[in-house]
């Protein structure tokens, strides 16, 4: 092994409340996908247009897909910080990891589902998370605000993609993410003040919808987005933390492979049930309901004899150029 590809096996440890935040936040990525999955294939290039439901336009739609670019950016400075430890060049590791999950992305996109997020991830943090490790870390973090504000103004979705992860970076490189597993008071207070800013913009979404001031419905989800983080790590401070990680650690662990794997299995549901997922709230629920359980049960038991799921090696075999330990006893 060359001293450029040092074992992916040794490293920091994993911090168990980042796995547990990116679990509970696939479970609701699944619910916001299951219909668009449905009512799409490989060749349409956007989901059939249907009503949306008032409890997932409260708490589901775009309140999910922030956490997990948020969780990205977390991950990519904490992987630099590593790999910095560890390689002369740690900002090719990093290119190599995206190019990585463009190629992913972008598979997916024309092989099943058109509506990936992978490429988009990719693609952003080729132009923006990557260059950002130049910057100071005060710079980073006065950047997030700014292009937040800016998507918030053009209706969010994806164009959040950028502030999110530079704020993900930022917090990792002010120490913040160190501090997570260890402090109750400030996501409980962080928390607070969000939901204090979520409840006006949660009211004002329902009172205008759609529309000219359409920025409500991206802000409430950002917002809302960061109280589910919040209240999760003061939940993680109490008794409730065995249990917490129990359900979702695994699912955080596996969070690629299951990502991938939910598209394969709500397609799956949908050509051979023949459900109407455009005209079915029901369906949908229950859809995710057998999906999630299963994806579960699948990765808790894979967990226990594997480091790491099927697509997060490979992905960490091609970020590292050098095969990594696949079980958890052995090679």
């Amino acid at each position: 092994m060359s001293p450029e590809a040092p074992s992916p096996a040794a490293g920091r440890p994993r911090i168990a409340a980042l796995d547990v935040v990116r679990g509970f936040a696939l479970c609701g990525i699944l619910l916001a996908n299951v219909q668009p999955i449905a009512n799409t294939g490989p060749a349409l290039g956007n989901p059939t247009a249907v009503p949306m439901s008032a409890w997932m336009g409260l708490f589901v739609e775009q309140r999910f897909f922030p956490i997990f670019s948020l969780l990205f950016g977390v991950g990519f400075s904490l992987l630099l910080r590593s790999a910095g430890e560890r390689v002369e060049r740690p900002r090719l590791l990093l290119l190599r990891r995206l190019l990585t999950l463009l190629a992913i992305g972008l598979v997916h996109m024309f092989l099943l589902w058109r509506g990936d997020i992978l490429s988009i991830y990719a693609a952003v943090g080729l132009v923006v998370l990557l260059p950002s490790t130049w910057l100071p870390r005060w710079a980073v973090a006065g950047l997030s605000p700014v292009l937040l504000v800016a998507a918030l103004l053009g209706n969010g979705g994806p164009a959040l993609v950028p502030g999110l992860f530079l704020l993900g970076s930022a917090l990792v490189r002010y120490g913040v993410v160190d501090r997570i597993e260890s402090s109750t008071k400030g996501p409980a207070a962080v928390g607070l003040v969000l939901l204090a800013g979520a409840v006006p913009a949660l009211w004002a979404q329902e009172s205008h919808g759609p529309g000219p001031v359409a920025v409500w419905f991206p802000l409430a989800g950002l917002l809302l987005a960061g109280v589910y983080v919040c209240a999760l790590l003061v939940l993680l401070r109490t008794p409730l933390r065995p249990a917490l990680r129990a359900v979702f650690a695994p699912l955080g662990r596996m969070a690629l492979t299951n990502y991938l794997t939910a598209t394969l299995l709500v397609l799956a549901a949908s050509r051979l049930l023949h459900v109407e997922y455009a005209s079915s709230w029901t369906a949908v629920y229950v859809t995710a309901g057998v999906v999630l359980p299963a994806q579960w049960l699948a990765s808790a038991l894979w967990l226990r004899r594997y480091r790491q799921g099927p697509m997060e090696w490979l992905w960490r075999w091609a970020t590292w150029g050098s095969r990594p330990p696949f079980r958890r006893h052995g090679g």
